[in-house]
């Protein structure tokens, strides 16, 4: 896993809750459209999902 998105997925994890991408970049100071890549990168390797539409949670497990 990259640094990048490690510091993302912790982000996720630390809100407790489902966020949306531009929550997680505000609270990274980073930009929105790098982190919907990262999410969707870490979507791919099924260490995140999507509760509901626009929402992202790290995966149980």
């Amino acid at each position: 896993m990259e640094k990048q998105e490690k510091t993302v997925l912790d982000a996720m994890k630390k809100a407790g809750k489902p966020v949306r991408p531009g929550d997680v970049a505000k609270s990274l100071k980073m930009d929105s459209k790098e982190v919907s890549k990262i999410i969707n990168s870490l979507k791919a390797k099924g260490l995140v999902n999507s509760p509901k539409r626009c929402f992202y949670a790290p995966s149980e497990g």
